[in-house]
C-alpha cells in the first residue's frame, strides 16, 4: 500500500486489520459534531422550532466539550451570530441534519490515532422507502468532516449504514436490530453472516447481540438507538413500559428477553436499567399543517405516529444530555439517568420538537473519539 498522507482514503485495508477499534460513546471525546436543521418538508413552521431546540442541545453539549455545528451557506451568518465563540460553526452543504447517520463512525488504536468511516446512505431505505430525496449532498459528509478534521478515511461506501443503527461498548460487543440491518431496502445481496462479517471488520467487534425489531413507529426502520444503549461496558439501559396496553409493549418486552440471555464479548451478563417511555407522539392537525409538502419526502400527515424514548440521549465529557417532552415521566427519567451516571452532570433537554422530525438528541449528534 503507498504511503498514507493526512486526508488519504484507505481502500483495501479494514480498520480491525490495522488495529483499530470503535469505542464506547461513554469514552473521551475530541468534540461533538451536529448539523443545523433547515428542511421545511421535515421541521414545521420553517424549521424555526427544530432549531431552537437543536440550540438548546448544542449549548448544553458545549458545557462539556467542543461543538461544532455544520450549516448550509445561506444560514452561516446568522447561526454564527447565535452561538458563542466556543462553539465551532462551519460551512457544510447536506439534505437533512441527522449527522448521528450521515455523519463518519470513528475509530481509534493503541496509539492514539483516530480515523474515520465512510459508510454508504441511502435515506433510511433508497428510492422504494427512503424518507427523502435526494440525498446526493448526505453522501459527501463524512469525507467533509474527516478533512476538516484531517483523519485518514475507510472507504466503506459500499455498505448501508446508519450510525443510530448500532452501539457498542468499546471492549468488542455490539447490539443491534434485524429490522434495521436485514432490511432488504439497506444491503439486499448481503447475508446475516455478510453483515456481521463486515460489522466485525469495520467497528473490531466479537460479539453481536440481535434483537429483533426497533420500537414501533420509527421510521428509521428499528434504530437500535430508540430501544437500548450502553452505559458503561456490561451495563445497558432500555426502553420501557409497564402498561399491557401499549402497543410499544411487546416489541420492548421481546428486546430484553434478548438481552436478559445474552452475554457480552467479555462473557459478562448484561446489567439492564429499564427506562419507562413517555407518551407516544402523534401529529395532531395543527402540526401537520405547519410542515411543508413535497413529493420527494416521507409525508408527515395529520394522525402520523411518531416514537418517543428517553434513552436516546447522548454522553459527553463529564455530561449527559438527555430528552423532556413536556411529559410526567420526564423528571422520574432525569433521576434514573443521573442515578446511572453518578460522575457525569445530567442535562434535560425539552426535544419534543426534534421528536416530531423523526428522531432526538442521539440521533443529532456525532461524537469524535479523544486520541
Amino acid at each position: 500500500m503507498k504511503p498514507l498522507t493526512i486526508g488519504s482514503t484507505i481502500q483495501n485495508n479494514k480498520p480491525t486489520h490495522d488495529g483499530f477499534w470503535m469505542p464506547g460513546e461513554f469514552e473521551p471525546h475530541e468534540g461533538t459534531w451536529m448539523l443545523w436543521p433547515i428542511r421545511t418538508d421535515t421541521w414545521r413552521l420553517g424549521a424555526k422550532l427544530a432549531q431552537m431546540a437543536f440550540y438548546d442541545v448544542a449549548i448544553s453539549i458545549s458545557q462539556f466539550e467542543p461543538v461544532t455545528m455544520g450549516v448550509m451557506s445561506q444560514q452561516y451568518e446568522h447561526v454564527r451570530s447565535l452561538f458563542p465563540p466556543q462553539v465551532r460553526v462551519v460551512e457544510l452543504s447536506y439534505n437533512d441534519a441527522w449527522m448521528r447517520d450521515i455523519g463518519p463512525t470513528f475509530v481509534k488504536n493503541g496509539q492514539g490515532e483516530v480515523r474515520g468511516i465512510d459508510w454508504g446512505f441511502n435515506a433510511w431505505g433508497g428510492l422504494k422507502d427512503g424518507l427523502y430525496f435526494p440525498w446526493d449532498q448526505d453522501l459527501f459528509v463524512k469525507k467533509k468532516v474527516l478533512d476538516i478534521e484531517r483523519k485518514l478515511r475507510y472507504d466503506a461506501s459500499h455498505i448501508i449504514l446508519e450510525g443510530g443503527a448500532f452501539t457498542v461498548d468499546g471492549e468488542g460487543t455490539l447490539i443491534t436490530t434485524e429490522q434495521c440491518l436485514l432490511n432488504p431496502n439497506r444491503n439486499p445481496n448481503l447475508t446475516r453472516e455478510d453483515i456481521e462479517l463486515l460489522l466485525c471488520d469495520y467497528l473490531n467487534v466479537q460479539k453481536i447481540i440481535w434483537l429483533k425489531n426497533g420500537m414501533l413507529d420509527d421510521e428509521t426502520d428499528g434504530h437500535v438507538d430508540e430501544v437500548v444503549t450502553f452505559v458503561r461496558p456490561g451495563v445497558v439501559c432500555m426502553s420501557w413500559t409497564e402498561d399491557m396496553s401499549d402497543p410499544q409493549n411487546e416489541v420492548l418486552n421481546a428486546a430484553y428477553e434478548v438481552l436478559k440471555h445474552s452475554k457480552d464479548a467479555k462473557g459478562r451478563q448484561l446489567d439492564i436499567h429499564k427506562i419507562q417511555i413517555p407518551k407516544q407522539l402523534v401529529l395532531s392537525d395543527e402540526e401537520a399543517r405547519l410542515i411543508d409538502r413535497a413529493k420527494q419526502s416521507y409525508r408527515r400527515g395529520s394522525g402520523t405516529r411518531l416514537a418517543a424514548t428517553y434513552v436516546n440521549f447522548y454522553i459527553c465529557n463529564g455530561g449527559v444530555v438527555m430528552p423532556a417532552f413536556g411529559d410526567k415521566q420526564d423528571k422520574n427519567a432525569l433521576e434514573q439517568i443521573q442515578a446511572l451516571f453518578p460522575d457525569r452532570k445530567v442535562i434535560q433537554v425539552n426535544t419534543k420538537e426534534i421528536a416530531l422530525g423523526g428522531g432526538n438528541i442521539h440521533c443529532i449528534t456525532g461524537q469524535q473519539p479523544k486520541p
